[in-house]
């Protein structure tokens, strides 16, 4: 596989970022660069509200992608976009082929299974991904069925769903018909970020991954290998920014306090004196309250989901999402769910030439660049073609070349960057003599003039 250049997109409630990522013919991402344009009230809960506000927001980041050194004089021209939000969704189908006899189980087969799960979808949400769940051939447990032989085929398949209008629908607008970029594929957030951050073995012996983000916290279980719950509540870090607001403080001021004095462990924050000179307990019940209330939610999710907390998910609990900084969160979840709860991180194979760039923050879109790297990357760039004109010194315009009306072309003309124009000098010209017929006469009427006298003598 020659090198490809892979551009993703994440729009999310409180960021809207961009990347541009490398994959080289071994199959391994390098990341080049990342940016990111504030999208506070003109996108919420992960949908996007104001497509004209947006698609100027990734305008931006367009450019500032195409000035860095590492892809300049590229110009990005597809894009890898997210799917999330309060709208996504995963559902369950159950799909059962009968055959008269034992038939090879072949990718022909397990394609058209999907594809029949995918029909089975309500008709006002959009499909996003087909996950296959769980099979069994002839009742028996067949995490990969392709290559065995049977005459009936069972399997659970998980349908990513979201609302056509408002999950697809605006980012079609802002992406494809206000910036003309082209869309190479849709990857839902949450699976691009568990295929990120999440171990193998943790998804075989189960794990939580929770994705903290501004206005909304995804919810996500895997086990034995393969994805078994997903959720969405609309409850994010932003909730406790409005909280503070109550206090009389404006959003950027809460988000602030929220940083320096927040402490969900403890009642008391610890800061420094000249920070804030109000009431910091007052502003830290807020957080507490609120972040409180977050966690119980999230430690409720595996019991929808059929598990206990306990003894189901001893992969523990994986966190991502700018949430997941607010200082004592991690601690608390851990302490009230019983489990072991860590920061998910970037892999180490995966090449950043920016050591800023492991930020907790770019995960996401970092996220949806490995994704597009795993899935048969397509180039979302291309090179200008640079025209040179040639001018042909010696060449010299004929009338007859051109009998059409309209001025003509003057052919032939040099460059004046390349050829010094010099000025005209005339020159002397000597007097001309008298020509050959002239002398001849002379010499003529010499001769006769010259024999008249002799006569006369």
């Amino acid at each position: 596989m020659e090198q490809k250049y892979i551009v993703a997109l994440e729009i999310g409630s409180s960021h809207i970022r961009a990347a541009v990522g490398v994959v080289d013919e071994s199959g391994v991402l390098t990341i080049l660069a990342v940016e990111d344009e504030n999208a506070i009230n003109v996108v919420r809960y992960g949908w996007i509200q104001n497509v004209e506000e947006v698609s100027n927001r990734i305008n931006k980041l367009i450019k500032k992608l195409e000035n860095y050194q590492s892809i300049s004089p590229r110009k990005i021209k597809s894009v890898y976009v997210s799917i999330g939000g309060r709208s996504t969704m995963a559902t369950s189908r159950q799909i059962v082929r009968h055959f008269d006899d034992g038939v090879d189980i072949t990718d022909k087969i397990i394609q058209q299974i999907k594809d029949e799960a995918r029909q089975m979808v309500v008709s006002d949400r959009k499909v996003i991904e087909v996950l296959p769940r769980e099979f069994a051939v002839d009742n028996l447990d067949c995490p990969n069925p392709v290559g065995t032989v049977g005459r009936n085929i069972k399997a659970e398949i998980n349908l990513v769903t979201c609302k056509p209008v408002i999950g697809y629908s605006n980012i079609q607008r802002a992406v494809t018909e206000r910036q003309q970029l082209n869309i190479k594929g849709e990857i839902v957030r949450q699976s691009a970020i568990a295929d990120l951050v999440l171990t193998s073995d943790e998804k075989k012996l189960g794990c939580m991954l929770v994705d903290f983000g501004a206005e909304t916290t995804t919810v996500s279980m895997y086990k034995n290998g393969t994805l078994r719950y997903f959720e969405t509540l609309p409850l994010g870090s932003r909730n406790i920014t409005r909280d503070i607001m109550s206090l009389n403080h404006t959003e950027e001021n809460a988000e602030q306090l929220k940083k320096v004095l927040g402490d969900v462990v403890n009642v008391e924050p610890n800061y420094r004196k000249h920070d804030f000179d109000g009431d910091a307990t007052e502003v830290n019940n807020y957080v507490r309250a609120r972040a409180g209330e977050i966690i119980v939610n999230i430690i409720e999710q595996p019991k929808y989901a059929g598990y206990k907390i306990s003894s189901d998910l001893p992969g523990g609990i994986i966190i991502v999402g700018a949430g997941a900084k607010l200082k004592g969160f991690t601690d608390q979840l851990a302490s009230q769910s019983g489990l072991n709860v860590r920061l998910g991180n970037i892999p180490g194979t995966i090449r950043i030439s920016d050591p800023k760039l492991q930020s907790l923050d770019f995960i996401d879109v970092i996220a949806l660049l490995n994704a597009a790297a795993r899935r048969n990357p397509q180039e979302c760039t291309e090179v200008p073609v640079q025209v040179n004109v040639v001018y042909d010194d010696d060449d010299s315009y004929d009338e007859d070349d051109d009998d059409e009306p309209g001025p003509r072309p003057i052919k032939g003309k040099e460059k004046k960057e390349k050829k010094e124009m010099k000025p005209k000098v005339e020159e002397k010209r000597e007097p001309k003599g008298p020509s050959k017929l002239s002398q001849w006469k002379d010499r003529l009427a010499t001769m006769l003039f010259n024999e008249a006298d002799e006569n006369d003598e």
